[in-house]
């Protein structure tokens, strides 16, 4: 299983970035094997808009199964839900913390966004 970490930087024991769209980097962990995939998102956090759809889109791409986030807007909750990849947020700590986390089912699948389309 891929999961996407929205991250302020390439690494695991990085933090997790709060926001999904406009998030620095999305950390891609894949369960199966242990093998990280850092993506530079700097060309959709400096998008003027459309931010969400586009880094949703790139996850979907990546064949991502799950996505922890701080938060997800509307945009990006329905690109992801539309392809079946599920949303987590509240994830905190370091990507790893957040991943680790969720193995554990201490996160609780988002049901709709929880932030507005222009947070």
């Amino acid at each position: 299983m891929k999961i996407a970490v929205s991250a302020q930087k390439p690494e695991l024991d990085n933090e997790v970035d709060p926001r999904f769209g406009r998030a620095r980097w999305i950390v891609i962990y894949d369960t199966e094997n242990g093998k990280v995939e850092s993506i530079d998102n700097s060309e959709n956090l400096n998008a003027v808009q459309g931010a969400g759809i586009k880094t949703a889109e790139l996850v979907v791409e990546k064949d991502c199964q799950v996505v922890l986030t701080g938060h997800l807007g509307p945009k990006a909750f329905k690109v992801l839900k539309a392809a079946g990849v599920r949303g987590y947020n509240k994830a905190r700590g370091t990507v790893r913390q957040a991943i680790e986390a969720f193995k554990r089912g201490e996160l609780q699948e988002a049901k709709d966004a929880d932030v507005n389309s222009y947070w």
